[in-house]
């Protein structure tokens, strides 16, 4: 069986409210790109886990979906995904409790039937949907 794998790398500095964090990943695409309190909770400059979260799903998921449809024969034209994850109080600390995927997409000769039955398998089928512990929801539109 066949194995991939990729890696992130994250460094703190100082408690959790007012320490400083930066994330650095392998592809190089983050080098030691800010996080902290300010960027989680408040609206500060950085990037925060839940943000990468949703760029992981949405890029999942609309990967996921362009194979779904290439498979059945139908080549999409445009696919653009918005992943918006809510993270929750529980307790003392924090849960990813959700995470709402947006579809809006142009596939010609494309039935409203299949389409949704090819969305909804993308997003079952997507490796970032099966590791999260939250409830999905897609709300996609075919456009004409």
């Amino acid at each position: 069986m066949a194995s991939i794998h990729r890696s992130a790398n994250a460094h703190w500095q100082g408690g959790g409210k007012d320490g400083t964090g930066s994330l650095t990943t392998q592809s190089g695409v983050l080098k030691d790109s800010q996080y902290g309190f300010k960027t989680r909770f408040e609206n500060g400059p950085g990037t925060n886990p839940e943000e990468l979260i949703a760029a992981a799903h949405a890029g999942c998921f609309t990967m996921a979906l362009a194979f779904q449809l290439s498979g059945a024969g139908h080549v999409p034209e445009a696919l653009d995904t918005a992943a918006k994850v809510s993270l929750e109080q529980e307790g003392a600390g924090w849960k990813i409790a959700a995470v709402a995927l947006t579809l809006k997409a142009k596939v010609p000769g494309l039935s409203q039937e299949e389409f949704s039955k090819l969305a909804d398998a993308a997003k079952a089928g997507c490796p970032v949907s099966k590791v999260l512990n939250a409830t999905i929801t897609l709300d996609a539109t075919l456009e004409s």
